[in-house]
Order: structure tokens, then sequence, then C-alpha cells
């Protein structure tokens, strides 16, 4: 099948205060008749992790989003679903009002589709899937959110292992704000990592005590976008693309010093798995855009073993992990399991599930949805948090954290009963 690309269309330039935004139309094409802006954003944790930002009033979803290949800062992109319409609405935020160039627009318009799986491919399985799980038809269910870029999607999947939710978000938040201070201190690495001097990674192991409020203060007021107070208070209700920065690429941490990454941002042991595939980018060494094209739009088993075993090479990359990855790509035959599936099994079907027998359950459940069995597993995790939280999408922000495995079992858990009052 030939990919119809579809561009935005630039409909005027707004002077909303003293902030500037382009908007534009964004065709949907083929996916007008399936899909849904909420349901699409709010199917998957990852749209709780910073920097991404749903607003449950306005139904819209907001994150910066870098320009590829080039050096300018992030630029905040807020996306929109008009009533019954078959377009979607971008504002893209620009100081001064300066229009984008084709191809800046081209590769905004790449990151949101992505995130949104916005492609022939991906609607030809949404429809696939539908037919297959009627539920999934009713529901409006079909697409996962992922990250705009392969790169987010690998650390958020490192992010999500063996941890609370509380602690995931945290560490990704930490790694937006290491990002913004890369950014306003202008020291964010140009060179790999394996080829930089001692006395440059002594210098970013220093990031914390020489991005001083003095210097951030004099950068900041210079931009005109952000307050000292406001970067460092814990508190602050503003919105992602002015309270932290962007997540970082492979080239803002590729070099940096393994230990202050890990105590920056608390990550543990995970500081050297998210350091060692930053600089494996960087140095060449892992070539993540034909890791995405060799997927070739098929999710097919040879495709699915050809990926896992590239992956499996990258340290770090457990089972799981991969996975999580490959379902990002589009693989969805394989349902990765951990706790939280035993509990599930447990919970929902009553099975009796080990790690040792966890795949023959998963089988027996979920095989005859083949090759969607990810799909139908998620579909129904899904239904199971909203029935205990309330529908996710309309979940403030300040309540994400609480989508624990404790607060999945409990049924008479405090912090439950005092989000249910407060929605």
């Amino acid at each position: 099948m030939i990919e119809v690309v579809l561009k935005m269309e630039r409909q005027n330039v707004v002077n909303s205060g003293e902030r500037w935004y382009v908007e534009y139309k964004l065709p949907l094409g083929e996916a007008a008749a399936t899909f849904n802006l909420e349901k699409s954003v709010c199917s998957h944790g990852f749209f709780m992790t910073a920097p991404n930002h749903w607003d449950p009033l306005s139904k819209t979803f907001q994150r910066p989003l870098h320009l590829f290949h080039s050096h300018q800062p992030p630029l905040t992109v807020q996306i929109s679903q008009p009533p019954e319409a078959d377009h979607l609405l971008l504002r893209v935020f620009h100081s001064g009002g300066v229009d984008l160039s084709p191809a800046h627009e081209q590769s905004l318009t790449e990151q949101v589709r992505r995130m949104l799986r916005l492609s022939d491919a991906e609607e030809k399985k949404v429809r696939a899937f539908q037919d297959v799980y009627g539920e999934a038809k009713s529901s409006g269910f079909g697409r996962v959110f992922r990250s705009p870029t392969l790169f987010e999607d690998m650390l958020k999947c490192i992010l999500v292992c063996n941890c609370q939710w509380s602690r995931t978000l945290s560490m990704a938040r930490a790694l937006c704000e290491l990002q913004l201070e890369l950014q306003i201190t202008n020291i964010a690495p140009k060179t790999p990592a394996g080829k930089e001097s001692s006395k440059r990674k002594i210098k970013s192991r220093n990031l914390g005590k020489r991005c001083g409020e003095e210097d951030v203060k004099s950068t900041c007021e210079a931009d005109g976008t952000l307050k000292v107070d406001e970067l460092n208070s814990e508190k602050t209700e503003l919105p992602f693309h002015s309270a932290m920065g962007n997540f970082p690429g492979p080239e803002e941490l590729a070099g940096l010093d393994v230990d202050f990454l890990g105590k920056r941002c608390n990550l543990g042991y995970r500081a050297s798995r998210i350091l060692g595939l930053a600089q494996s980018v960087v140095e060449g060494r892992i070539n993540l855009k034909k890791l995405e094209q060799d997927c070739g739009g098929e999710a097919s088993l040879s495709n699915y073993m050809k990926i896992n075993e590239q992956l499996g090479e990258i340290n770090g990359f457990g089972p799981f992990t991969r996975a999580n990855v490959l379902m990002c790509l589009g693989f969805y035959h394989v349902v990765p399991s951990d706790s939280e599936t035993l509990r599930h099994l447990n919970q929902v079907h009553g099975k009796k599930s080990t790690i040792k027998n966890i795949q023959q359950d998963i089988e027996m459940i979920y095989g005859k949805y083949a090759p969607y069995q990810f799909l139908v597993y998620w579909s129904e995790i899904w239904s199971f948090y909203e029935e205990r939280f309330g529908k996710l999408s309309e979940l403030p922000n300040t309540h994400y954290k609480l989508i624990t495995a404790a607060n999945m079992r409990c049924k008479n858990d405090k912090a439950l009963k005092r989000l249910k009052k407060e929605q």
C-alpha cells in the first residue's frame, strides 16, 4: 500500500496576548471514520508522562516537539479535534509569529501522526482489529498512544520497568526538567560521548551547580518565557511547555556523566542503560530510523523476530522491555508479561497464573484474537482501570500517581475514595 502523506494546511497566524501561534488543519483522511482524539491520546499510560499534557476540560493535547535537523528550541504544539470534523486543529506556538518552513511543517506532521498512529498501515490494523474484537468497535478502541519518536518510546519503556507508576512519572518529569536546563545553559553535547574529553564530562557532572539561579534568570528574562520560581517550583500548574522542557533526545544525553544523570533524575540502574542507548544512537551503532523502517508497515512474525533480535543486542532490553517497544512499533501479537499481567489474569480472569505458566494462560485467553492479542488484553486493562479510577481522560493530572498496583487491588483504599469524591 502506498502511504498517503497528509500535509498540514496553514490557516492563520494569531497573536494571543504576548504569544503567537500558527494554526493548521491536519486532514485525517481515511482515519476520519474511526479516529477520536480523546480515545486515541488517553489509551496508554504514556499520555500521563511528561512532557505530554492532556486537558480534560478542553479535550486538547499539548506538548513540545523538536524540529528535526534544527538547532531551534522545541515548539509547543496544541492539538484539538473540532466536532464532526475530518481534520485535527494544530496550534503551533512560535515566538514572533514567524512562519514555519515546509521542512519544519513536515517534521511536526510526522511527529503528530506517529503519536496518534495516523497512517494507512495503522488505520488498516484498527479496522481489522475491530472486526476481530467487536467490543472495540463499540467503544472506539484501537489506537494505542505512543511518543513522537522511537527514542522516547524506548526510554519510557525503560522507565516503566521494576517500579511504581508514580516513580515512572517522576523520572520522566525529571528528564524533561533536565532537558530545559541543558537548553537554557546551552551545554547540550555536540559530539558523541565516546569522543569527548574528560574536561567536558567533568563540566557535565557539575551541571546542577553551574545552572545557578542567576544564569537561569538572565537567560529566561531575555527570552521572556520563564521565571526562576516557575522553574524551581514543584507545585506549578503552568503548561508543560513553560514549566519544563521537552523529552531529551540522544544528542542531549550522550555526553552526560552516568552518575550525574542517575542522581539528577533519580534513575538508579536505568541511567547506564539510557546513557548507553543515547551514545549508541549518536555514534551510529544503532540506527533507529532504519529500525523503524524495517517494520515496513507490516507486522509479520518474520519482521517481529528480526527486530526483536536487534533490540535484544541492546544492553538492558530484556523480554518485557522489548515487547513494549515492539508494541509501540505496531506489533500486537505479544502480551508483555510482568506483575501487572499476573494481577490482571488473576483478578479479572480468575486464573492462578505464575511466572512459569503465564504464557500458557495468555495463549489460552487471547490466542484466538491473533495477531491482535495485545490490543484485546490492553482493552481489558484499560476498562478495568476506568472501573477503578473513573474515566482516565477526565482524571486530574495530579491524580495520575494514584494508579498503582496497591490501588488496583484494594477496593477500600482511602486514596481512591478521595479521588472519586473530587471527580
